[in-house]
């Protein structure tokens, strides 16, 4: 927790044109932003996810299967779900940020 997982996904979102304010979905679980071309990005919070088929019953699929970008946090909770070819970025650090893709 407060790695910069939101932040890094505020950044991406802005550069992908997003307009909308970006925030974390912890609550939510699912927030959707439209970029200026009228493109869905997903973006997707597990942190609350306390077993597996709470992710079934979002409609993951929905979502992950969509075509859409699909920035998510904390995905290892449901790492045997996600589709081959995903891009892994891992925030670690303390003082100062590194960023591992």
């Amino acid at each position: 927790m407060g790695a910069g997982k939101t932040t890094f996904i505020k950044v991406l979102c802005r550069e992908l044109g997003v307009t909308d304010i970006v925030q974390s979905p912890s609550f939510a679980i699912v927030n959707e932003y439209l970029t200026a071309t009228g493109d869905s990005i997903f973006h997707l919070d597990f942190y609350r996810i306390k077993k597996i088929d709470e992710v079934f019953d979002i409609g993951y699929e929905d979502y992950i299967f969509s075509g859409s970008r699909c920035f998510i946090e904390w995905p290892e909770l449901i790492e045997e779900l996600l589709p081959p070819g995903v891009v892994h970025v891992k925030i670690t650090g303390e003082n100062s940020r590194v960023i591992e893709f």
